[in-house]
Formats: C-alpha cells, structure tokens, sequence
C-alpha cells in the first residue's frame, strides 16, 4: 500500500506539473513550444520511475485533462505528439533493452525514432497546412518544413537526454533519498 501511494502522488504531482506547462504555453506565446515539450518530458520522467503502463495511463490523463483545462487545444494536440513520441521511445528502449541479439542498438533505436516522429511528423505537416500556417505552401517549402522538422527532432530528443540525465538525475537524488 506504501509504495502505492507514492507512486500514486508522484503521478499526481507529475501531472499537476504537465498541466502546468501546457497552460503556461498558452499564457507565455513565446515559450509554447519549450513549455510542451517540457510537459511531454513528464511523461518520461514517469515511465522511468514507475513503468511503461503507469506512464500510459499517466500520458492518457494528461491528454484528457489538458482537453479539458487548457485554453488553446492545438497545444494539448501539440502535447499529445509529444508526449506519444516519448511513449514510443521509452518502449522501443525497453525491447531493445530485453533483446539478446547482437545489433547495433543505438542505430536501430535512432531509426525508430525518425520512424515514429515522422509518422506523426509528416501527415500532420502535409493534412493540415492551412492550419499551421494559413495558407498552402509550395512543394519546396514543404520539403524545406519536412527537413527542419529533422533537425528539431534531433534538438528535442538531445534536450530529453539531457533532462533525463542530468536535471530529473539531480531531482531525483533529492525527491526519492
């Protein structure tokens, strides 16, 4: 029962923090992308401390309560990419983890990466366009957007290992000690 309650006003405390920021970014325009992807770094930071189901249930809520308290929604869709490509890699590292196969894990876990974010990248890019950015582009802006989304993934997913390891380390040491 002890360890459940921890866990449960963890999770609790995680959550209030994502929400936190994915209102925050709707306040603070100029933060709104470093305010979301500092909430989807919750949903990491809760899949490490209390496993891959815990972290999807967390992920779920957060998604359901960010619909339902932030004032801007395409920052909780913004949140929910996010934070489904920190679900997708934290299980990819976990199998890759469990494997006995002799492969170049880092390249492989670097391929599912690309995999996942342009799946969630990619159609969002080309489906919603007027949306994000009022009008249709042309075919070499759209290769230009497709191509900087590269580099923006490879600049996120270095800050998440940053997070990961050195900042929630130094927390971490002082939360749970």
């Amino acid at each position: 029962m002890h360890v459940n309650a921890k866990r449960v006003a963890f999770g609790g405390l995680m959550l209030a923090l994502t929400i936190l920021c994915m209102v925050l970014g709707s306040v603070i325009e100029s933060n709104t992308l470093f305010l979301l992807a500092a909430a989807s770094y919750f949903v990491g930071i809760v899949i490490r401390e209390t496993g891959m189901m815990t972290g999807l249930a967390f992920y779920l809520g957060a998604v359901l309560l960010g619909f339902l308290l932030a004032p801007n929604k395409l920052y909780v869709v913004s949140f929910s990419a996010m934070g489904f490509y920190i679900l997708g890699i934290e299980f990819t590292w976990r199998q890759l983890g469990r494997s006995t196969k002799k492969i170049n894990r880092k390249a492989l876990l670097w391929a599912v990466k690309y995999v996942i974010f342009n799946l969630l990248y990619v159609p969002g890019l080309f489906f919603f366009q007027e949306l994000l950015f009022g009008r249709s582009l042309p075919a070499v802006w759209m290769i230009g957007a497709v191509a900087a989304g590269q580099i923006a993934l490879w600049i996120y997913d270095r800050a998440y290992e940053y997070v990961q390891k050195h900042i929630w380390g130094k927390f971490r040491g002082r939360l749970f000690s």
